[in-house]
């Protein structure tokens, strides 16, 4: 019995059906999220595996609080709390489940959330469990969250902004920083999108914006990223991250993170530092190809052209696919208007993104 075949059917009538396509290494990758191309980077897998090789274990084997904390997370949790100014961190299974913790455990009976309209799904979707207050402010609109918080009489105030927003491409605003500050609001920075890419050290909108962090400031980041591993952490206070380990159910029920990923991205972070400026560098240029070409500034690695039909946007992927290369062909409910979502990731060649521009300009037209 086909249980959900109308709801398919309509999926389908509308052009928002979806399904897994197996990634194609024949083709030039500009739809991945491996923003620095480190996924590609052979001496760092290496690096991992050569370590790992001399321990008596492969597995993390259990919960961070049931003998699965091991040497190897509390060297990246301190390596990230020094590259990034913060007095402690959590590493956890993925930046979905860092969502839910943050949300879920944060904003108990009482407080209330404001998040950004364009805040990640996951954390829209922990914002729905238990009786979570939510009230979502406009995008980026630091008027009407500064007039939100006033008027508030929660006894705890918490606000969810991205550093980068995963599908339109832009960034925070710092004042976001200023307005939680002055109103003494918790301040939750999903670093998704920006950690890795922007910033002198490339450590994200805290650096980019030289940020020093408050005990009122989480920073959450994911390490499938621009990190080219697996997983996320939280940085916060030494107070905020010890009642996330009391209370955060994704880090209190889940396995810890795999040893091979949290060496991967500690191996990644370090990469990332040894070589920031050449980095730096090549982010620039890659702002500047998209620029010349698709008349776009971009402020990280996020290329995000409306098209408006769901039809159009997937034919202009299949188009693309069949010159070679993968983009991304976001429609609802992801967003409101179907987009080409490409990345300019450093895994690709100046001179391949460049070629990918001017191919896109004359499909689109």
């Amino acid at each position: 019995m086909m249980f959900y075949e109308q709801e398919l059917k309509a999926l389908h009538k509308s052009g928002r059906y979806r399904k897994r396509e197996l990634a194609d290494s024949s083709t030039l990758d500009f739809a991945s999220n491996d923003y620095l191309g480190l996924s590609h980077k052979d001496s760092l897998h290496k690096q991992t595996t050569q370590i790992l090789d001399k321990l008596d274990i492969h597995s993390s084997k259990a919960s961070m609080l049931v003998n699965g904390y091991h040497e190897i997370h509390k060297d990246f949790e301190d390596a990230l709390c020094k590259a990034n100014s913060f007095e402690a961190g959590v590493v956890l299974g993925s930046g979905f489940n860092a969502n839910i913790a943050l949300v879920e455990s944060l904003v108990r009976k009482g407080d209330e959330l404001f998040m950004d309209e364009l805040y990640h799904a996951s954390g829209i979707l922990a914002s729905n469990l238990n009786s979570v207050k939510v009230t979502f402010f406009k995008h980026n609109d630091m008027d009407a969250l500064s007039l939100l918080l006033k008027n508030s009489q929660a006894k705890r105030r918490v606000v969810a902004v991205e550093g980068i927003y995963s599908m339109d491409g832009d960034l925070c605003p710092k004042e976001v920083f200023e307005i939680c500050d002055e109103q003494n609001a918790i301040l939750i920075v999903d670093e998704a999108h920006s950690s890795g890419v922007v910033g002198k050290n490339l450590m994200g909108v805290f650096d980019l914006y030289g940020i020093s962090p408050k005990a009122n400031h989480i920073k959450m980041g994911t390490l499938g990223k621009a990190y080219g591993s697996f997983g996320a952490f939280i940085l916060a206070s030494e107070h905020i991250v010890d009642y996330l380990i009391n209370r955060a159910k994704p880090i209190i029920y889940a396995t810890s993170l795999s040893l091979y990923d949290t060496l991967l991205a500690h191996k990644s972070l370090q990469y990332i530092q040894e070589n920031k400026n050449e980095l730096c560098k090549e982010i620039e240029v890659r702002k500047r190809i998209v620029f010349e070409e698709l008349g776009l500034k971009i402020e990280g690695l996020i290329v995000s052209i409306l098209i408006g039909d769901n039809k159009k946007v997937l034919e202009i992927k299949k188009d693309l696919f069949s010159l070679g290369y993968s983009v991304g062909a976001i429609r609802q409910p992801t967003v409101p208007s179907a987009v080409v979502r490409l990345i300019a990731r450093l895994g690709q060649s100046q001179d391949e993104l460049r070629v990918l521009c001017q191919n896109l300009v004359k499909i689109k037209s």
